[in-house]
């Protein structure tokens, strides 16, 4: 709706106006501005007044965008503490052992890449000379390392003595086990890299919640993280995955200034501009500053201090704004005449500025002089970065890519996938950054590793910085002591449920809630419990750990809770260890890896158990699995409301068959499907042994839980081996008579109520005799069964784990599961019994469980049907019976 005017209604409509007559005169004076001086200039006063306003503390919206300009003035840079030129020959070296280890790589074909450390160099050398703390005082600081930066900071190792030439030359050649991986790849280089970065976008994400886990820690009392601070290098393009922004309100919401951005705005991704048409750095101000970030640009280098002393009309700046950045990209390939021409040449006031510069100065400006290419602008954004408090920043740096690699290379749309330099241009190369390394180094056509040797003043520069911050960075430590044995501390939880629950009914979603509430109470490792949920802990009974847990908020409670006065009602603490994320399966599976890798980020151990719909965790965040396993994580992800029947009424997209078999890719993933109470608490009590005990594995555990109230069972003698290796025989049957037909039923999760009623109905109605086995992982006997073969192929008899125990089993084995039939599929070539199975292909339907089960054919009947079947084909049965049951069940 508009009035008649045309005018568009706004909020200021609504408020009354209590001295109108003022009001038209600010209106009055700015019309008389932009008649009189343009609109330039009306325009620039207006932020000069918001900006005046905002630093007086007057309550008015910020700007989402400001001009195309430093935020810090050259002027008010802060005195540089150290010695440029000496970080000059360092960053010197760097660049060039970068650039010929993956020049060296490339003659094998390995790959590589060159031009992003070039153009983020600075970037990373201000930061390691002057910022980031290592971990000589405590847990340092974390380094989110922008992926294919890799080969800049394996150079860096090298000066300082933590790599040989022999590193550097099996850079992405690992098969051997002494190669250095491609990217920050901690499980393959675990002194080294903490954090996996390369999957774009995980880097950004994982680096917010990681900054929100370090205040968490703090809050609660476990680790004082006050002088950890989180930096992150981003590309640019990398910002265009969701993920990258995905949790910028988080950030600002819980005002995270142990948190840094710094993004490489070199204005190109993979094949081209980044925003050809548009400023990537504009849209990226905007996006930060609307989330409530602090933005600090650092756009021009000091080449540019004189052009923008000539700009008294503020056309540079105009101009600076409004050329899009593939236009800027051409810019810094062109000679000066075309710059002329096709920047300066856009109106008069800029013509005149262009004649009093000579052709170098243009060059200068256009082609090299960023802001990111200079160590006391970089120097000057992380000092504001860290001074700035309440709120997270973002660094916004401008580079080129390529830079100093030579006119080849910098700024040109496919330099992202140059692996290599010629000979002639390293020579180019080290003429520009002036290096003592001599033409007669190049023979055989090898580029050198070049070093100023151990005891050269700039190795010795490097590391006495290094050693003021407090150690070499970045680098990966485990000092965390074991947890104590769960089996002292804590028996009485594990043991509760090893009982069974008699007649009353129990989900086995709720029987893993009621173990870690439990767990959570002991003395020595309850407050290391994490749980994370999304948003659905009244979905999963977690409600009762509200009050008594608390839900963590930096700001704890600031309001009276609607439900206050109820026995579960919803409380928010400081210290509160429950982390609810709200509706976010990839922030929880972020917190998840934050505190399941504390044990080496801070030397502290902490549990997480992550509890979510099973249909939403690797399906939707199964990039975040992997990195997970990169990263060396450990804990509990628990699918709960798991397999395909169990979630009646919500349908397609709500129902799982198949996170089973995407958790069996994952090497670090031990994967359950638990049937009875008792299998979780012997499953949780050796998966906290194997993780946290005097010896622990870099593994993490996924659990399928279902939410089907069944009576619980007590644990049967003898069957904890069985439950952790994924089979046990829980059930013998009874034969009718000695020739009885006799058939095994394996199953895993809620199936094993299906062929428990499926082994009365064989034995009542058709003579047949059935055991009962409990398939609690088919992941792991699968892997058992591969270890086997791999033990065979080095002369090694060992007989897989399934066969051993199915060893004498007679007739035929029918397995069923909730899931897929290739999740019990995978084991079937170790079964020397026929082999059969059954389970819920396809896709999920919303209705009762017992028409979704009768739908897949995995109800007591249908599986009563598909073993008389199978007995049928071997002769044991008639094959009218089969005819006969499925008339009689209606199938």
């Amino acid at each position: 709706m508009t009035d008649p005017v045309g005018k568009l209604p706004s909020e200021l409509d609504q408020l009354p106006d209590r001295d109108a007559e003022e009001t038209a005169e600010w209106a009055a004076s700015l019309d008389a501005v932009t008649e009189h001086a343009g609109p330039h200039r009306a325009a620039y006063l207006m932020r000069r007044t918001l900006q005046h306003a905002e630093a007086a503390g007057v309550p008015v919206p910020q700007l989402l965008e400001t001009d195309y300009v430093n935020t810090i003035p050259t002027p008010a840079e802060p005195a540089f503490e150290g010695d440029e030129a000496m970080e000059a020959r360092i960053t010197a070296w760097n660049r060039w052992n970068a650039a010929a280890m993956v020049t060296r790589g490339a003659r094998l074909g390995v790959g590589g890449h060159i031009a992003t450390f070039a153009s983020a160099a600075w970037l990373y050398e201000t930061g390691f000379n002057h910022f980031f703390r290592g971990k000589a005082d405590g847990s340092g600081d974390q380094l989110y390392i922008q992926g294919h930066a890799s080969p800049g900071i394996y150079a860096r190792a090298f000066l300082d003595g933590r790599l040989t030439e022999a590193d550097l030359d099996n850079f992405r050649q690992e098969a051997g086990g002494e190669g250095l991986p491609s990217y920050p790849h901690p499980r393959r280089l675990p002194w080294l890299w903490e954090f996996p970065t390369v999957s774009m976008g995980l880097g950004p994400l994982s680096a917010i919640y990681q900054a929100r886990f370090n205040r968490y820690l703090y809050n609660r009392g476990i680790k004082d993280t006050a002088n950890s601070h989180v930096w992150a290098f981003l590309g640019d393009g990398e910002m265009d995955e969701p993920e990258s922004t995905a949790a910028l309100a988080l950030a600002s919401r819980e005002r995270l200034d142990n948190l840094t951005f710094v993004i490489n705005c070199n204005l190109q991704r993979l094949d081209g501009p980044v925003r050809a048409n548009f400023k990537i750095v504009q849209e990226l101000e905007s996006q930060f500053r609307g989330a409530g970030w602090n933005v600090v640009k650092t756009l021009w280098g000091s080449a540019w201090d004189e052009l923008f002393a000539l700009d008294t009309t503020g056309a540079l700046v105009r101009r600076l704004r409004e050329v899009p950045d593939a236009q800027f990209q051409t810019y810094a390939t062109r000679d000066a005449a075309y710059i002329r021409e096709h920047f300066f040449g856009s109106e008069p006031a800029l013509v005149e500025l262009a004649k009093q510069l000579d052709d170098a100065k243009i060059i200068e400006c256009f082609c090299s002089s960023r802001g990111g290419h200079e160590s006391r602008k970089v120097y000057a954004a992380y000092r504001a970065a860290l001074a700035h408090k309440g709120a997270p920043t973002v660094i916004l740096a401008q580079t080129v890519k390529g830079h100093t690699l030579g006119t080849g290379f910098a700024s040109k749309n496919a330099n992202h996938q140059m692996k290599k330099l010629s000979i002639d241009e390293f020579k180019g190369m080290r003429d520009l950054l002036d290096l003592p390394i001599p033409d007669s180094a190049f023979e055989g056509g090898v580029v050198p590793y070049g070093h100023p040797g151990p005891d050269s003043p700039e190795v010795r520069y490097l590391q006495e910085r290094r050693a003021a911050l407090g150690g070499p960075a970045p680098a990966r430590q485990v000092r965390a002591a074991a947890l104590p044995d769960p089996e002292t501390n804590t028996a009485r939880a594990f043991q509760a449920l090893q009982k069974g629950s008699g007649k009353q009914e129990m989900a086995t979603t709720m029987a893993f809630v009621r173990l870690v509430k439990d767990l959570m109470r002991d003395k020595e490792t309850g407050k290391r419990w994490v749980p994370i949920v999304p948003d659905e802990a009244r979905t999963f009974g977690m409600e009762s750990l509200f009050p008594s847990a608390g839900i963590y908020s930096p700001m704890g409670q600031t309001y009276d809770p609607v439900d206050r006065d109820q026995l579960m009602y919803y409380k928010e603490a400081k210290d509160g260890q429950i982390l609810n994320e709200g509706i976010t399966e990839a922030g929880s599976m972020a917190d998840f890896i934050a505190a399941s890798t504390s044990y080496a980020t801070h030397g502290e151990p902490m549990i997480p158990f992550y509890i979510f719909y099973s249909m939403f965790g690797w399906q939707r965040t199964g990039d975040q699995m992997w990195q997970l396993a990169d990263q060396l994580g450990k804990g509990f992800i628990v699918g709960a409301t798991a397999g395909r029947t169990t979630l009646t009424g919500e349908g397609l997209q709500h129902a799982d068959g198949h996170s089973h078999l995407i958790a069996s890719t994952n090497p670090a993933s031990l994967n359950y499907d638990p049937a009875f109470a008792y299998e979780i608490a012997v499953i949780v009590k050796d998966g906290l042994r194997r993780m946290y005990g005097p010896e622990a594995e870099d593994v993490f555990y996924y659990l399928t839980v279902y939410n089907e109230p069944k009576q619980q069972p007590a644990m049967p003698e003898g069957v904890e081996e069985g439950i952790l290796r994924g089979l046990y025989r829980f059930k013998e049957g009874t034969p009718a008579s000695a020739d009885a037909p006799r058939i095994q039923l394996l199953a895993s999760g809620t199936a094993i109520h299906w062929i428990l009623e499926a082994q009365e109905l064989l034995a009542a109605e058709w003579g047949v005799t059935a055991d009962v086995w409990s398939a609690t992982s088919w992941g792991e006997l699968r892997r058992d069964a591969l270890d086997a073969d791999a033990a065979l192929l080095q002369g090694e008899q060992r007989v897989p784990y399934v066969r051993k125990a199915l060893e004498g089993a007679p007739g035929p084995v029918l397995a069923v599961s909730d899931w897929m039939r290739q999740v019990p599929d995978q084991i079937s070539q170790w079964v020397e019994q026929d082999w059969s199975s059954l389970g819920t292909d396809g896709f999920g339907l919303s209705d009762t469980r017992e028409a979704a089960r009768r739908h897949f054919g995995v109800d007591a009947q249908s599986i009563t049907v598909a073993a008389l079947a199978q007995l049928a084909r071997r002769g044991e049965v008639p094959v009218t019976a089969v005819k006969e049951a499925r008339e009689r069940y209606g199938l």
